[in-house]
């Protein structure tokens, strides 16, 4: 049973701590579900190396531009490279017939293709979330975003 101390205790640890703490939330279709993820299935689908979900569907993986800051984040924080360091491995894959996931161009052109295609991938901070996409998975950023989620006065 909680007491009212812990329960104070638990409220000011997830107070203290805002949502956009440098965090990137890989969403998906509102619709998708999964049996189980973890960081190699999400790595394998953004490297194009896993290519079915499921459901025996095609995922649809997309990144921002390669010099995008949250790009960078989740390309450091997911496969410990800068997206520039991942320039080899998509020539190679390109000529075994395997293209690199789609570059959209902002986060808001990711959550609306996402909310709107049924196998999409891709990734946005917690602060721009929508009720429109399904947060699968969270990755803790190597670098600061926090100025991305700053409102705009």
């Amino acid at each position: 049973m909680i007491t009212l101390r812990s329960a104070l205790l638990l409220s000011a640890c997830f107070c203290s701590t805002p949502l956009y703490a440098d965090d990137i939330f890989v969403i998906t279709h509102q619709q998708s579900s999964f049996a189980k993820l973890t960081p190699k299935l999400i790595e394998n689908i953004f490297l194009k190396k896993t290519f079915l979900n499921d459901a025996g569907n095609t995922w649809i993986p997309l990144n921002l531009d390669p010099n995008h800051p949250i790009r960078i984040a989740f390309s450091l924080a997911l496969f410990k490279k800068k997206p520039e360091d991942l320039e080899a491995y998509w020539n190679e894959q390109y000529f075994q017939g395997i293209t690199p996931p789609y570059v959209v161009a902002s986060e808001d052109a990711m959550l609306r293709f996402v909310s709107t295609t049924q196998n999409a991938i891709g990734y946005a901070l917690p602060c721009h979330i929508t009720d429109q996409v399904h947060v699968i998975f969270k990755v803790n950023s190597p670098l600061s975003l926090k100025q991305f989620c700053q409102k705009n006065l």
